[in-house]
This record gives structure tokens, sequence and C-alpha cells, in this order.
């Protein structure tokens, strides 16, 4: 059976959640406390050397990390990646474009504001980050007013990576009122048969307070 290493306030690794769900395909939890420093520990560190999560382990032993690449992987064969290589490649563009313009932004700001870290941050650096994700909202606004998913017509796994963090883009206070088409997206998501709706707060984690190691 396959083993997701997992911490439930991570976006990240929702996105594994929810594919798995979708999939309806059995899976194990090993949950790692980062932010008690288990993900820098040497036998985690074997298993993803970032010593972050989510990261899969296979029956075979084999192991994979980084939430987009194990998405990749997941879909493979299934209705959630197009089978044409132009296809996978538009989704590979969409998944790049939510590592380094969604979770490095969006993701950043609502992690440091959910856990009291914004006011350690540089005024200067809260706002770079805030133009940066009015930037990506204005564009992900722009591609969703011409298609009803991100990558297509289909939903799929670019989909399921870039609601993961833009859709709780609210919870960074960045207000979502100046983009209808995001938020019909947003709703059209959360309207997919096996959407997991539940999300988990970073409170539920006492040591989330805490700088990551």
């Amino acid at each position: 059976m396959l083993t997701l290493y997992d911490y439930l306030p991570s976006q990240n690794a929702w996105k594994v959640r929810q594919l798995l769900h979708h999939l309806d395909r059995p899976y194990r939890t090993v949950t790692v406390s980062i932010f008690e420093g288990e993900g820098q520990r040497a036998e985690f560190r074997r298993i993803n050397p970032t010593g972050t999560v989510p990261a899969i382990e296979l029956d075979d032993g084999r192991v994979l990390a980084e939430s987009n690449a194990i998405l990749m992987y997941l879909a493979g064969g299934t209705p959630y990646l197009p089978d044409d290589a132009f296809g996978r490649a538009r989704v590979q563009q969409w998944l790049c474009f939510e590592q380094e313009r969604v979770e490095s932004v969006i993701g950043a700001l609502r992690h440091w504001t959910m856990t009291g870290k914004l006011a350690r941050r540089s005024a200067e650096l809260i706002a770079t980050k805030r133009r940066a994700a009015a930037r990506t909202l204005e564009i992900l606004e722009n591609e969703l007013a011409t298609r009803p998913f991100i990558a297509g017509g289909d939903y799929g796994i670019a989909d399921i990576a870039l609601f993961a963090y833009a859709s709780r883009a609210e919870e960074a206070d960045l207000s979502l009122q100046a983009y209808p088409h995001f938020r019909a997206w947003v709703a059209r998501v959360e309207a997919q048969p096996g959407f997991l709706a539940k999300m988990h707060p970073y409170a539920i984690d006492p040591h989330s307070a805490n700088e990551l190691p």
C-alpha cells in the first residue's frame, strides 16, 4: 500500500490527499511534525532530502517528493492528466506557475498570517509578496475568463494544484472581490465529485508558531 508522509495543515499535502481521494486509492498516512523538526531527521531525509511534506513511498520502496511531481505520477493514465504530449505539457506549465507564483507568494503570506509570523517579516518583503500575489490573481482571472479549467476544458491536477493555495488567498488578507472568473472557477472545483472540503488550520498544531528548522 502507498504511504503518504503528511502534515494536515499543509495545502501541498492536501493536493495529494485530494487526488488519492478522487482515485479511490487506498494509502496509509505517516504524520510528520515539521515545526518540531521531524522533517530534518535522518530517517525522513532519506525519504525527502529537503525535509518537507508531502512525500510518498511505494510498495517496492521507491520514494517521491514534491507535491506536483507526485500529482503527475499518480495521475498518469487517469482522467486527471491528458494522454497527449501537448496536453501534459500544458498541465506542467501550470504546475510550474503554481510553485513559482502561487505557493511561494500566496502560500507564504497565508502561512505567515495564520501562524503569527507576519510581524517577524520586513514590511518591504510583505509588500513585494502582496504585489506579486495581486499579479498572480490577475493572471488567473484573465486565463479563467476564457475556459472552465486552467489547462483546458476538463478538471485535472493543474486545478488541484492551483486551488490548494490560490483559493485560500483571503486567509492571507488578499481580497478576491475583483476576480469574478477566478471565484467562479473556485466554485467549479468545489463542485467536483469527491472534493475534500475540510481544511486543517495551522492552529491545530501548537508548534506551528515556530519557524521551520
